[in-house]
């Protein structure tokens, strides 16, 4: 693959506040530090790019309208701290409703059409989440992954660590580890 390596992030507990199928823009709430994470990547060059799982639209309990209104609001809050994604990718299935998927992390199809609509690297880039989930898709791609234990559900740092996956406390912490490994 040809391109610039990138930053995937999961939205809910690794960038904003894990609301549960969050539909509301007022709601949205920036994690502490993760603005200022946001815009030292894009200050240091790599595009930062929001992959989310969002089965609360399967489930009915959000629409695509909901989403697309929450997804302008981080944008907003972003913006007003200097900071900007490349761009925002989400699975709206959920397969007990909508059956299997290939976009549903740790599927890779959306991380395969951002790199083609951002030309990116994935065999350099860097997958940051709260579970395992959103880290995973790095191995099919020779790329590399942090958990973020700030908003990880009980027992997934343990399981990161069974399968040798480093952690970091927040997402501040996680660009602090990529920084110094791309200097």
């Amino acid at each position: 693959m040809s391109g610039r390596p990138a930053v995937f992030l999961d939205r809910d507990g690794t960038l904003i506040e894990d609301r549960h199928y969050l539909r509301d823009p007022d709601l949205v709430r920036l994690l502490p530090g993760a603005a200022g994470a946001v815009g030292r990547l894009v200050r240091a060059g790599f595009p930062v790019v929001v992959v989310t799982n969002q089965s609360g639209i399967a489930r009915g309990l959000l629409t695509e309208e909901d989403y697309e209104a929450t997804a302008r609001r981080l944008e907003e809050l972003l913006a007003a701290a200097g900071a900007s994604l490349a761009g925002q990718y989400h699975c709206p299935h959920l397969p007990d409703i909508s059956g299997p998927c290939m976009c549903r992390k740790p599927g890779t199809l959306l991380f395969c059409q951002a790199a083609d609509e951002l030309c990116l690297d994935l065999t350099r880039s860097w997958w940051v989440g709260d579970r395992l989930r959103d880290i995973t898709p790095a191995t099919r791609f020779g790329g590399r992954g942090l958990l973020v234990l700030a908003g990880a559900p009980a027992g997934e740092a343990e399981a990161a660590a069974a399968q040798g996956w480093p952690t970091v406390p927040d997402l501040s912490a996680a660009v602090d580890a990529i920084l110094a490994d791309a200097a």
